[in-house]
């Protein structure tokens, strides 16, 4: 991999930034010192900012990797994909993010959701008693999470993931060291994930708002928050189905974002990024990270709130506990980028250099 360092950048290490200074890089992790023979990059005052993380995409084409690692999206995390081969060859594509997944996704075997995406009926679980071999299965398909899905009930549709059931499937994950993250659109599935123990949720309601006293409990039970606004606002200007319910609105979720971050949930940074026509909406994958920052901006998020929810707070949350910062002894997943983006968030899609395992993407 070689040695090199960037030189005269200032640095957002993943809590604050710095005054120019200079980050050395030795086969692919980051030292104190520069190695024999280092190459200099020289930033000319650029803000250097750890590799980029979000949080919930779909990956359907292993060529998605490039994609993301050019917008300096340099990690990915998956939220449940129907062709697990899709993500192991993600691995193999040079220049590519990393790309972690949660498999197979919780559901009822008819449900809706594993229907209409595409997902094999035999993933599907009935009841709480087949919540232990429903998780052994997916961790021994190698699942680094599990995702499940919470749905409202909707008459003369299959009846969805039932509480106890997604309680059952988050003790069991727990006891496999498995953290647990629950799709919610309404304000009463997030409520169940909440009574069910999950980790975190993912999406904010465009039909009503997480109001102060749920923020609160969320809060309280350490449960984060991925609010997915770039797939909100999608849907919400251009409504994916035949009617439209009263009371949908981008702005239900600016303000469940307000509410969560005033009661103290953490925020993480996803977009639900996908290239799959059979989803409400399709977020690009990698740009639409840039488009996530802004839109929590919207909702009160500081710029610096919004680089740590996909940078430190993301790889806290995951367990990935070699990036997200930029110190001695992580992963050289870097992003070089013009302007200032602790002051003007849009300065992340300045990108004037990727690194990911310390290779620079071309």
């Amino acid at each position: 991999m070689g040695a090199f360092s960037i030189e005269n950048a200032r640095v957002f290490d993943g809590e604050r930034l710095s005054e120019p200074r200079s980050v050395h890089v030795v086969d692919g992790l980051i030292t104190e010192e520069p190695g024999a023979d280092s190459e200099t990059v020289d930033a000319a005052g650029a803000v250097l900012l750890p590799g980029l993380i979000d949080a919930h995409v779909h990956i359907s084409d292993p060529e998605q990797a490039t994609t993301l690692a050019h917008w300096g999206v340099t990690t990915a995390l998956d939220m449940g994909a129907k062709d697990p081969g899709v993500i192991e060859a993600t691995q193999g594509v040079a220049g590519g993010s990393d790309v972690r997944s949660a498999g197979f996704p919780a559901g009822p075997p008819h449900g809706t959701h594993i229907a209409r995406l595409g997902f094999p009926e035999s993933v599907g679980i009935s009841g709480p008693d087949e919540a232990e071999a429903w998780v052994a299965a997916r961790v021994a398909e190698g699942s680094d999470y599990i995702k499940v899905l919470l749905e409202p009930e909707i008459p003369q549709q299959p009846k969805p993931l039932q509480p106890e059931t997604a309680a059952a499937i988050v003790r069991a994950a727990h006891a496999a060291g498995k953290k647990v993250i629950a799709h919610t659109t309404t304000g009463r599935t997030a409520e169940i994930a909440v009574a069910s123990g999950v980790d975190a949720f993912t999406h904010t309601p465009l039909g009503d708002v997480l109001g102060v006293d749920f923020a609160r409990e969320a809060a309280s039970r350490g449960v984060i928050a991925i609010p997915t606004l770039a797939m909100m606002n999608a849907m919400a200007t251009d409504w994916p189905f035949p009617v439209r319910p009263p009371g949908v609105s981008f702005e239900n979720c600016l303000e469940s974002l307000r509410n969560l971050r005033a009661a103290g949930v953490t925020i993480v940074a996803g977009t639900d990024a996908n290239t799959n026509p059979a989803t409400p909406a399709s977020p690009p994958p990698g740009e639409s990270l840039h488009t996530e920052f802004e839109l929590m901006g919207q909702a009160g998020v500081t710029p610096v709130e919004s680089l740590r929810a996909a940078t430190s707070s993301a790889a806290d949350f995951f367990g990935l506990a070699d990036r997200g910062r930029i110190q001695p002894g992580l992963r050289a997943d870097l992003v070089l980028v013009d302007g200032d983006p602790t002051v003007d968030i849009s300065a992340t899609r300045a990108i004037r250099g990727v690194w990911i395992a310390g290779e620079r993407v071309r």
